[in-house]
């Protein structure tokens, strides 16, 4: 068993024999010949590291943009449902045209930010002011998402269409 030797810290420290480490603190020259395998050690981890994350981060980012590309298509969902009702309620007035009708849910999907070169409004009957009092008059609203996606690729819903439909009866005044 060899003698240990403490050092306190008002002794005279022959500074040959220590070298300055970088996070401040020192060490022996001794200490300092052992510290170099480990310091060779975690580069090497270092390396083992980054093929690591190079495994792992496409399929992290994979999993992120495919819950972003689902809660855009929840939320496009829940608008054209929205803007469904609404041309729907536009619908039941007396003397409604349908390019009025077109025209309302038109504007809110615009102020919604959802709009795209495939977008389908129908309302049946056509005109709505047709229909006779009690009659069903509905509005369908029919997107496909890759209009609507804000990923290009059709990896995610792709070839998903969206639509919403929204019945209500018309009611007349006496």
């Amino acid at each position: 068993m060899t003698p240990t030797r403490t050092v306190s810290a008002e002794a005279d420290v022959n500074l040959e024999t220590w070298t300055p480490c970088k996070d401040g603190s020192t060490l022996t020259t001794h200490q300092f010949r052992l510290h170099r395998p480990c310091r060779l050690y975690r580069s090497k981890r270092t390396g083992a590291a980054v093929v690591e994350f190079a495994i792992v981060a496409p399929l992290f980012f994979l999993l992120v943009f495919g819950m972003i590309e689902y809660g855009r298509m929840v939320m496009v969902q829940q608008v054209i449902t929205n803007a469904s009702r609404e041309g729907a309620r536009r619908a039941v007035l007396d003397g409604t045209t349908t390019s009025e009708v077109v025209a309302a849910v038109e504007e809110f999907l615009d102020q919604a930010s959802v709009n795209g070169p495939n977008l389908q409004v129908r309302v049946t009957p056509d005109p709505p002011g047709t229909a006779e009092n009690g009659d069903p008059v509905g509005v369908t609203i029919s997107v496909p998402f890759s209009d609507v996606s804000w990923i290009p690729s059709p990896m995610y819903l792709g070839g998903t269409t969206l639509e919403a439909k929204t019945v209500m009866r018309r009611e007349g005044i006496k």
